[in-house]
């Protein structure tokens, strides 16, 4: 077979699934327990609704981790959004485990969030045939109590107290 005639042959792989990576990684015993928390917490969030989600939490984090004036609002207003949970329940999956932690595992998924939404983008454009995910929220609004709006909340200690950082949080 010559080599442009290679080039040019495909393969029928079925639909695109772009929940793979996420599954594989919502169970890999090598990696945190937060990041498999967030693999799965991400599993049938829109790619790219759940990239641009996790991206500008992971950019509030780093902010409020930082004290840049108006982060705490930013992460306030995000957390009383009315609309879906997402963006709350990554950060509930990571609060309280170390600042550190939470920024590792959620950077960690900000990268696989990336190029699964990069993949999607692809397969869109060349418009192969997508396996349609499992909705994970049954409705476009809070289930539940939200919290406050306002910035006067209090840092606890996993923001100074880090796994991470220091070893085993002992009291």
């Amino acid at each position: 077979m010559s080599k442009e005639k290679a080039m040019r042959t495909s393969f029928d792989l079925g639909k695109f699934d772009p929940e793979v990576t996420l599954m594989d990684a919502a169970v890999e015993e090598e990696i945190l327990p937060t990041m498999r928390m967030v693999a799965n917490a991400s599993l049938g969030v829109e790619p790219f609704d759940a990239y641009y989600a996790a991206q500008e939490l992971l950019e509030v984090l780093e902010a409020v981790q930082r004290k840049t004036p108006g982060a705490k609002v930013r992460l306030a207003g995000i957390l009383s959004a009315d609309c879906d949970d997402y963006q709350r329940c990554l950060y509930y999956c990571l609060a309280g485990r170390g600042a550190g932690v939470m920024l590792l595992s959620l950077s960690w998924l900000v990268r696989i969030l990336r190029g699964r939404a990069g993949a999607m983008g692809e397969v869109l454009r060349t418009k192969a045939e997508v396996e349609p995910p499992c909705p994970p929220y049954v409705a476009s609004q809070p289930d539940g109590p939200v919290p406050s709006a306002s910035e006067d909340f209090h840092l606890g200690p996993s923001w100074t107290r880090d796994p991470l950082t220091y070893g085993p949080i002992k009291d």
